[in-house]
């Protein structure tokens, strides 16, 4: 028997998965809408879409910790590096300060060098750059299935509430800004009715 690659396996889950929540879904929804009243009969109606974007979650996941995995790699083996070739150059333990200060110089010398170099480097760029595209994909599947749960409470998306905070925002500058003028027709006013009762 020959031994699944991570991605077949993951293709085969992602298609099981799937397969069963569409039997789950088609078995229990019809009773399930009929029992349920208000935001619970949503939720049923909206469970598949929250079980899809679980299992692509899953899978964005499994990427996202192989490239994560490979940064703190590259990270680790350029310190272990850098280390061994600061322990070559400053073999002796310092003993006065000149000594320490020589050191210090010597271990931010090469570890300023080899982490330029690392970050310099194409693969260390390739890599970071999936890293935070799959970090995006995971933001992104959370991001539909809290908007799927808050439609199914009858409750405003993120970006309804945002749209609201901005709103907010602009009346609250508008609100100052009225309230700046107000005070220097005041102060006018003032400034007026003292000139005349000179």
């Amino acid at each position: 028997m020959e031994a699944q690659s991570p991605k077949d396996s993951m293709d085969y889950y992602k298609h099981l998965s799937l397969f069963w929540t569409d039997i789950i879904h088609l078995m229990s929804s019809k009773p399930q809408a009929l029992a349920s009243l208000g935001p619970m009969r949503a939720f049923a109606s909206n469970a598949k879409k929250i079980s899809t974007e679980l299992i692509e979650v899953n899978e964005s996941l499994m990427e996202f910790n192989k490239f994560v995995t490979e940064y703190y790699k590259q990270l680790s083996e350029t310190w272990g590096e850098a280390q061994k070739k600061v322990n070559l150059k400053a073999p002796d333990v310092p003993h006065d300060i000149e000594q320490m200060e020589s050191f210090k110089r010597i271990w931010i010398d090469i570890f300023d060098n080899d982490f330029t170099e690392l970050f310099d480097s194409e693969k260390f760029g390739v890599n970071y750059g999936k890293l935070v595209s799959k970090e995006l994909e995971l933001t992104k599947h959370w991001h539909n299935i809290s908007n799927v749960i808050l439609q199914s409470a009858n409750l405003p998306s993120k970006e309804e509430i945002d749209e609201v905070y901005k709103e907010m925002h602009a009346l609250k500058k508008r609100v100052t800004k009225l309230e700046i003028e107000l005070k220097k027709k005041k102060e006018l006013k003032t400034e007026e009715g003292t000139k005349n009762e000179k």
